[in-house]
């Protein structure tokens, strides 16, 4: 059975040529993937999850909310008692935040220029199939 990924763009940010990409990456590597639009809610995205029943959430960013939203995502989903699922973060994100987002829950952050490769390697290190 696939490992199942959400890929979801949280916030008003409306730029997903990123997410895209990986989405089809993460497709392309054997993976189930849900793709769920632009301009989500937090709470939209962890319904989506529980709904779904994924083991990844990979939330893309560029409008600069990423430590408030992202954090945001990881507390809905251990409150619907999703505490097992990988979640991921990308974007333009400075490297100053990765540390907070990590300590927030976010198992690793994906920045620009970052091979896809490397996003596919930490899913098949971190999820049990």
């Amino acid at each position: 059975m696939a490992i199942k990924v959400l890929v979801a763009k949280p916030g008003l940010d409306g730029h997903d040529r990123g997410a895209k990409v990986v989405a089809r990456a993460l497709r392309d590597a054997g993976f189930e993937v849900i793709y769920t639009g632009i301009r989500l809610t937090p709470e939209q995205i962890a319904e989506a999850a529980l709904q779904d029943d994924v083991q990844v959430v990979a939330l893309s960013l560029l409008s600069g909310a990423h430590n408030t939203l992202f954090p945001k995502v990881v507390e809905l989903l251990k409150a619907k008692g999703l505490k097992d699922v990988l979640v991921l973060g990308g974007g333009v994100i400075p490297d100053a935040d990765i540390p907070g987002l990590k300590a927030a829950g976010i198992k690793e952050v994906f920045t620009p220029g970052t091979p896809t490769t490397a996003i596919v390697d930490c899913i098949k290190a971190n999820v049990a199939k």
